[in-house]
């Protein structure tokens, strides 16, 4: 019986002496899916506003004031994971360097949080405010250089720097006051644009013939401010709280190669 298991892993073993992997003058493509962690960048800033009238917002509320404290929130808690996937093609130079081009979509789904809160003066109380945010879906396409160190046929790791641009869709927000039965709906918030992206990859290539491969990265990605749309909530006094919207995040990618 231990032959018949014999035999299968010296065949794997004999077909990875001369796997897939960078080589010189050699193309590949890649299609690469997994999760797209988010480290650190804001979907809105704070600030805080007065409002002398809610009368506008509210017919029941002419006359009462109120002064609007919102809160930083990042992408962290209005978007927590996103999905992504894409594809590669990349040209060897040797067996430990290659260039390659790579179009990746990311997305994560509308999210809902307590933005911050209204201080009503009348009522000598704060009310929450709510935020929820359409999703999130982004278009990169971007350029690079690999390094991959150890022996061709065997797994080997890399490391990489990636740079391009990235382009993100509108987004909407609805804001509510529950307690004061205000609601602002389907505002814009970011407009549909590009911005500059980079990157830098870590990762590992595992061999399973001498034309395909299994490729395990992460890194970090950065995406820069995105482009703001104030024409809903400026009247409010908070047109700053979208100046922002760059992303630091950790994705973490599998992806299937073919070498030819």
């Amino acid at each position: 019986m231990r032959s018949w298991l014999i035999v299968p892993f010296t065949a794997l073993f004999a077909t990875s002496a001369h796997a897939a992997g960078p080589e010189a003058g050699r193309f590949s493509m890649s299609l690469s899916g997994g999760a797209d962690v988010p480290l650190s960048g804001d979907v809105h800033d704070g600030a805080v506003a007065a409002i002398p009238d809610l009368g506008p917002l509210n017919p029941d509320l002419a006359g009462v004031d109120a002064e609007l404290r919102i809160g930083a929130r990042g992408h962290d808690r209005i978007y927590d994971l996103a999905t992504t996937f894409g594809v590669e093609f990349a040209y060897a130079f040797d067996d430990r360097s290659e260039i390659f081009g790579q179009v990746r979509q990311t997305r994560a789904g509308e999210g809902t949080v307590q933005v911050g809160g209204a201080y009503v003066p009348a009522l000598a109380t704060e009310l929450p405010v709510y935020g929820t945010f359409g999703a999130y879906e982004a278009l990169s396409a971007e350029l690079g250089y690999r390094y991959y160190f150890g022996t061709a046929g065997s797994a080997r790791p890399f490391v990489g720097a990636r740079l391009g641009a990235t382009r993100t869709d509108e987004i909407r927000a609805t804001f509510e006051i529950p307690d004061a039965a205000i609601t602002i709906a389907d505002a814009p918030f970011y407009d549909s644009g590009w911005a500059a992206t980079g990157g830098l990859d870590v990762g590992v290539i595992m061999p399973v013939s001498d034309t395909f491969s299994v490729t395990l990265a992460s890194g970090v990605r950065y995406v820069a401010d995105l482009k703001d749309d104030d024409s809903a909530i400026g009247g409010l006094g908070l047109a700053s709280i979208n100046d922002t919207g760059s992303r630091f995040s950790v994705p973490v990618t599998l992806s299937a190669r073919w070498d030819f």
